[in-house]
């Protein structure tokens, strides 16, 4: 016991991970089988709730879990702290809640001139309302849960080591492999093979995306606006998203999305002398 102990508080990072990914992928596991890493095994709408609280138990209950072990109160303390900082400047409260749809946006009109299959998801539903009230709360409850641990525990621990760059990339792509049981169906890819579909939706726009929300964060200090951050990006795929993206267009529309979004992030070092990174603050961390 004194053993693991030692081993966790002298790697706190990599039993993060552990953690995040044996509970989200065990829970998946326990409820689906072998199969749902297989594509063997979709699952039925009345154990899709169980699918999603298996994922969404990951990041959060890792982050809650490893906040008490390292850090005791006083952590706690600081995560609630970070959690209500909505006391930063609004144009950072503008780029949690718009970057995602401005972008998302921006890439399929242009490409929907070429294929009205690239139409956002919206514009297409004969039921706008409930695409837009599901999207919201599930932008929510995704964002919410999963930034406990992301942003919570882990980001602020990379940031003392590693520049905005390398933090994002390492969450990012983490983060994109923590995906891959939603993703391994093989619904989404059509008539492609996994092997090439896959590396592209969990691996291209998700590492992206994630180094714009560690930059966000490098410059607020604030949890809520990462929450708001990711809820934004998840509301924006389902709401936005065409409602018939599979194969080559699912694909198509990873790619763009990503040059997209690795172009602001290329913009935005740029117009910082060449860097995304600010000075390391360690008091984030608490």
């Amino acid at each position: 016991m004194a053993a693991t102990k030692t081993f966790v508080m002298r790697h706190p990072i990599a039993t993060y991970f552990v953690l995040t990914f044996l509970i989200s992928w065990g829970g998946i596991l326990a409820v689906l089988g072998p199969g749902a890493f297989t594509g063997a095994t979709a699952p039925t709408e009345g154990l899709l709730p169980l699918v999603y609280l298996a994922m969404f138990a990951g990041p959060s209950v890792a982050g809650i879990l490893m906040t008490g072990l390292v850090e005791g109160k006083a952590g706690f303390h600081g995560l609630r702290s970070r959690l209500l900082r909505w006391r930063v400047d609004v144009r950072w409260h503008v780029v949690g809640l718009l970057t995602a749809p401005l972008v998302v946006t921006a890439v399929l009109l242009p490409l929907s001139l070429s294929s009205a299959g690239f139409l956002p998801g919206v514009l297409a539903s004969d039921d706008k309302v409930s695409l837009l009230v599901i999207g919201l709360a599930a932008g929510l409850m995704t964002g919410f849960c999963e930034e406990l641990g992301w942003t919570g525990f882990v980001i602020p621990r990379l940031r003392l080591r590693y520049g905005v760059l390398t933090t994002g990339l390492i969450v990012g792509v983490l983060w994109g492999a923590w995906h891959f049981p939603l993703f391994s169906g093989g619904d989404l890819s059509g008539a492609l093979p996994l092997a090439l579909f896959l590396p592209v939706q969990l691996f291209s726009f998700l590492p992206a995306y994630r180094v714009l929300m560690v930059w966000t964060y490098d410059r607020t200090g604030s949890l809520l606006v990462a929450t708001l951050m990711h809820a934004s990006l998840t509301a924006s795929t389902l709401i936005l998203q065409p409602l018939d993206v599979t194969g080559m267009r699912a694909l198509t529309y990873g790619l763009v999305l990503a040059t997209a979004l690795w172009l602001l992030i290329a913009a935005l070092a740029m117009a910082n002398g060449g860097q995304l990174s600010r000075p390391l603050l360690r008091p984030r961390v608490a």
